[in-house]
C-alpha cells in the first residue's frame, strides 16, 4: 500500500505509478474496441458466416471465464500481479497480429477466428483478475472509488473512439488489417506496466496450500457472504443477456439495418458515450444516494431502455438502437464503479485474487452461454428476436438486488470495513485459517438512513 495517499480524487493523477496504469488500460481499450467492430465484421463480411458461427465466435472470446475462471484467481494470488499483466498483454498482442497476417496470406479461416478468440479470452482473465487485484496495492482503500472512477473514465474514453476508428479502419482497410490496431493497443499497454517503479513481492507460499484449497477458499468467502453472492447473481445474469446482445448486434447492424462499417463504429460507440458519462457521474452519485444503494438503483432506472434495441428500424429508427445502448450502458458503469470498489473494499487482501476470479467465474461464465443462445435465435428466428429476448431480460436483472438486505442499505456496512481494514494491517485471524469473514455468514446488518 502507499505510505501516503492523495487528499482528493484530482490528487490520483499526480501518482506516476497509477498514470501509467491508465495510459495502459487506454492503450488496450482502444484497441480492443476496434476488435469489437472488426472481428465480427471479418466473419460476417470476409468469411460469410451465418449468425450462429458469429455467436461461436463471441462465445469463444468469452468462454476462459467458465473454463479457468476459478483457478485463475488462486495462481494468481500466487504472482506478482504486474508481472503477469505484461505477459498476457504480450500474449493477446501475438494472437491478434496473427488475424491479418493469416488474411493477407489467404489462409484465414473461421477456425482460426476461433482459436484467436480463445487464446486472447485466456489471456484475458488473467489479466482482468490481476489488473482488479493490483489496484488496492497501488492506492489506498478510501481512494479504490475514486482510482476505480478512473479507470472506468479513461476506458470509457477509449471505447467512444474505439468502435469509430474500427469502423472507419474496416472501411478504409479492411476488417483483418484494422486489427492491427488492437495488436499495437496491447502492445503498448504492456510498455506502459513496464514502466511502473513500484515494487512488488512474489506472494510468500503458504504452507499445505493447494491449488483446490486456495479455490475453495475464494468460494466459501464468496458464497459465504450474502451480499457478494447477490452481485454475482445479478451480475452473471446481466452478463448473460449482453452477451446475447453482443453475439447479435453486428448481424442486426448490418443485415437488418443495412448499415455500413463507418456507420456501425459510431452506432457501437453510442454505449462507450454513455459509459463515459456514468463513469464520470459515478462518484458524485454514489455521494448523492449511497454506494450500496445505487448498485441495485442503477440497473432498474436505465434497464427499461433496452426495449429500444428491437424496437429500432432502418433510418432515423436506428437512433434508437444508439439511444438504448448509451442508456443501458450508463447504468452498467454506475452499478460496475459502485460494485468492484465494494468488492474490493470488503475483501482481505491475500484473498483478492481468489475472490475477482471466483466472481469473475460466476460473473462472466454465463457470456459464452449467452452468446451461444444469442447466435441459436438469431439463426432460427432472426436478429430481432434475439434482441427481445436480451430486452425483456434486462428488465430481469435487478431482482435479486432487490429481494436481497442491499435493497433497505445506504452504504456498507462499517462493521465489515473494519474488519477487512483490521486483516488488511494484522494479516488472516481466526481459527480456521480463512480470516475474518471467509466463512462468514452471519446476517447483514444495513446501514440505513
Amino acid at each position: 500500500m502507499p505510505t501516503s495517499s492523495p487528499a482528493a480524487p484530482g490528487g490520483l493523477f499526480r501518482l506516476r505509478d497509477f498514470r501509467l496504469l491508465l495510459a495502459g488500460a487506454a492503450a488496450s481499450q482502444v484497441g480492443a474496441q476496434v476488435t469489437l467492430v472488426a472481428l465480427p465484421l471479418v466473419a460476417v463480411l470476409e468469411l460469410r458466416a451465418p449468425a450462429f458461427q458469429v455467436g461461436l465466435l463471441t462465445a469463444a472470446e468469452t468462454a476462459a471465464f467458465l473454463l479457468i475462471g476459478l483457478p485463475a484467481g488462486a495462481w494468481v494470488d500466487r504472482m506478482r500481479k504486474r508481472t503477469l499483466m505484461i505477459r498476457a498483454d504480450v500474449v493477446r498482442a501475438v494472437a491478434m497480429a496473427s488475424v491479418p497476417l493469416a488474411a493477407v496470406g489467404g489462409v484465414l479461416t473461421m477456425w482460426q477466428l476461433y482459436l484467436v478468440a480463445l487464446v486472447t479470452g485466456v489471456a484475458t482473465v488473467f489479466f482482468d483478475v490481476a489488473h482488479q487485484s493490483y489496484l488496492p496495492q497501488l492506492l489506498p482503500r478510501e481512494q479504490l472509488v475514486a482510482g476505480n472512477g478512473a479507470l472506468e473514465t479513461v476506458r470509457s474514453s477509449a471505447q467512444v473512439a474505439g468502435p469509430g476508428l474500427g469502423g472507419g479502419l474496416v472501411q478504409l482497410v479492411g476488417a483483418h488489417l484494422a486489427i492491427v490496431a488492437d495488436a499495437i493497443g496491447y502492445a503498448v499497454s504492456a510498455l506502459f506496466l513496464m514502466a511502473i517503479r513500484q515494487p512488488e513481492s512474489k506472494p510468500e507460499p503458504v504452507p499445505g496450500a493447494s491449488l483446490r484449497k486456495d479455490v475453495g477458499e475464494g468460494l466459501r468467502f464468496v458464497l459465504g457472504h450474502p451480499l457478494l453472492r447477490v452481485i454475482a447473481a445479478a451480475t452473471g445474469l446481466g452478463n448473460f443477456f449482453a452477451a446475447v446482445l453482443m453475439a447479435t448486434q453486428t448481424v442486426y447492424l448490418v443485415r437488418v439495418l443495412g448499415l455500413q462499417p463507418g456507420v456501425l463504429g459510431l452506432m457501437l460507440s453510442a454505449s462507450a458515450v454513455g459509459g463515459l458519462a456514468g463513469a464520470l457521474c459515478a462518484g458524485r452519485i454514489a455521494r448523492r444516494f449511497g454506494q450500496a444503494r445505487i448498485i441495485w438503483l442503477a440497473s432498474l432506472a436505465t434497464g427499461p431502455f433496452a426495449l429500444l434495441w428491437p424496437l429500432s428500424g432502418k433510418g432515423a429508427a436506428a437512433a434508437l438502437f444508439a439511444v438504448a445502448s448509451g442508456v443501458v450502458f450508463f447504468g452498467a458503469v454506475v452499478y460496475n464503479v459502485a460494485q468492484v470498489s465494494f468488492r474490493q473494499m470488503l475483501c482481505p487482501p491475500r484473498l483478492l485474487g481468489r475472490m475477482n476470479a471466483t466472481l469473475r467465474f460466476m460473473m462472466w461464465g454465463t457470456l459464452p452461454l449467452g452468446a451461444l443462445v444469442g447466435g441459436t435465435i438469431a439463426d432460427g428466428l432472426g436478429a430481432r428476436a434475439a434482441l427481445w429476448v436480451c430486452a425483456v431480460g434486462f428488465l430481469v436483472v435487478p431482482l435479486p438486488l432487490l429481494l436481497s438486505p442491499l435493497r433497505t442499505m445506504r452504504d456498507l456496512p462499517a462493521a465489515e470495513l473494519q474488519e477487512a481494514k483490521d486483516a488488511e494491517e494484522h494479516g488472516p485471524s481466526g481459527t480456521d485459517g480463512h480470516g475474518p469473514s471467509g466463512t462468514d455468514d452471519r446476517p447483514v446488518k444495513a446501514a440505513t438512513d
